[in-house]
């Protein structure tokens, strides 16, 4: 019997079956665009998606007849919430975070609940991106449309509904709602009350790994599914990432390098609350009882380094092509082996956590006539990884302590970097052997549901496998401290000229 991950992403959904010890059973991938009705708007096409999921999950059905699907689970992105009818019909399209609708209605929650009251009861920093202040806009705007729908599902819990199962919604997706009450892990009232939104619109709350029944005989018959496959709450995307990776205990944090850089930190006890707001650092439910996760991020990690290679290294592509390997191994050879002198300032797009700042601009100090093409390079590197440090020590003035990384994302393929950041961070990262740590994630909370491991522990041990470890080498990091005491000065000593630039 093989378990089966959904991951509904922003842009594609992934779903793949693995077997009892991990291996890749069978997977299938379908991209899609966001919906842009006009200027300002993104949302997903919420039919288009679900065909696609379904055709997803009918492709890795026809794989596995040797190794049938027994449960699943679904991970996903969150804000989203699609409208459906009681008959499980889906009414419209899901708005997405990134939408401009709700900027108005986040100012009015903002100045009827507090940013500190909110951030008490919900863990998270105000902003229009997350589904209350989209739901607030929509029944000011389509008030008709608004009442007309039955609920108001965000990713994981509308496929389990158009699965057949009642709409259920874990604990780590519904906090990206603003409309959860942390610490007493269900729908906060005061909140809804302040907004004018009604809970029963919203799915049913349950921690991951609970199992909600199986999939309808119909969906079986249509997907190319056995009967009785079980169907599993799974949780929010980064949150998988971190079970798939062997995140699940305190002082552990997955380093997810991609276009954006997030760090995960998984903690028991709850942080310093008026510390982490005021550093603007959330606090949510990982998909393992018990414990907590805040997000550390920036929009230009992985972005940096495809900004280089696409405006600095045409050469490198070229060369790359014609050996038909990745150009980022020719970029990324023969940098320099000390730290360099250089202080990179990453903030080529908008920041995230703590200054979230849109109109700053990034910088490069040190440059000199001797400054050649790959000691900038690592300059880049470094600066985006000195980011980070100042998060880190943040999170840890709040109580939140990180030991050991878990690397995961398509930079975690490059040992040059994983040795940089843990030699700046001073903090191990390891990588993992399997690539798709979100699906996984969705997966065992699926086998731990239904018998196949006899805790999110076992789960671990079975399947996951730590494939190498960057240890930091203390000469360099002694150098980066120091480089690092000139970096924080930096953003402080030219703020006001990014500004005005």
């Amino acid at each position: 019997m093989s378990l089966m991950g959904i991951d509904v992403g922003t842009t594609g959904c992934k779903v793949i079956a693995f077997s009892e010890s991990g291996q890749t059973v069978a997977s299938a991938y379908a991209e899609y665009d966001a919906v842009r009705r006009q200027p300002g708007l993104a949302e997903l096409d919420s039919r288009d998606v679900w065909q696609k999921i379904c055709n997803c999950v009918r492709e890795v059905a026809t794989q596995t007849a040797h190794d049938p699907v027994s449960a699943l689970a679904v991970t996903c992105l969150g804000e989203a919430a699609t409208p459906v009818s009681k008959d499980r019909q889906i009414l419209g399209n899901s708005i997405l975070n990134f939408d401009e609708r709700g900027q108005e209605e986040a100012a009015a929650i903002e100045a009827a609940v507090g940013r500190e009251r909110l951030f008490n009861l919900n863990g998270n920093i105000m902003g229009h991106f997350y589904t209350a202040p989209k739901l607030m806009w929509l029944k000011k705007h389509e008030p008709e449309f608004y009442e007309s729908a039955h609920k108001f599902l965000l990713w994981e819990d509308l496929v389990a509904y158009l699965l057949g199962c009642d709409p259920v919604i874990d604990y780590s997706v519904a906090n990206r709602t603003l409309l959860f009450d942390l610490e007493a892990a269900k729908w906060s009232e005061e909140l809804a009350g302040a907004m004018g939104l009604c809970t029963d619109k919203m799915a049913e709350l349950r921690p991951s790994g609970q199992l909600l029944g199986e999939v309808s005989p119909a969906m079986c018959d249509q997907l190319g599914l056995p009967r009785g496959v079980k169907v599993v709450t799974g949780g929010h995307d980064q949150c998988c990432t971190a079970l798939g990776a062997g995140v699940i205990r305190s002082g552990m944090a997955i380093y997810g390098i991609g276009t954006f850089i997030c760090i995960t930190p998984v903690y028991e006890r709850l942080p310093d609350r008026p510390k982490m707001l005021a550093s603007g650092l959330n606090i949510e439910h990982h998909v393992v009882a018990g414990h907590y996760v805040s997000f550390l991020y920036n929009l230009t990690g992985g972005a940096l380094l495809k900004w280089y290679r696409d405006q600095f290294g045409r050469l490198e592509k070229q060369q790359a092509g014609e050996l038909r390997i990745d150009p980022y191994d020719i970029l990324l050879a023969d940098l320099p082996a000390e730290p360099t002198a250089l202080l990179v300032l990453p903030h080529f797009a908008v920041t995230g956590p703590p200054l979230f700042e849109s109109r700053t601009k990034g910088a490069v100090l040190g440059l000199t006539l001797e400054t050649d093409h790959k000691t900038f390079l690592k300059g880049l590197l470094e600066g985006v990884t000195y980011y980070f440090r100042e998060g880190l020590d943040l999170l840890e003035q709040a109580g939140v302590a990180v030991q050991e990384f878990r690397a995961t994302g398509g930079g975690a393929k490059s040992p040059v970097w994983l040795q940089i950041k843990a030699d700046i961070l001073g903090i191990p990262l390891a990588t993992v052997k399997v690539t798709e740590a979100g699906t996984l994630g969705a997966a065992m909370l699926a086998g731990v549901a239904t018998g196949v491991y006899r805790s999110i522990g076992e789960a671990v041990e079975s399947l996951v496998k730590v494939d190498r470890v960057f240890e930091p080498d203390p000469k360099p990091h002694d150098r980066y401290r120091e480089q690092f005491e000139k970096y924080r000065q930096v953003y402080p000593a030219l703020r006001e000229i990014l500004w005005s630039m």
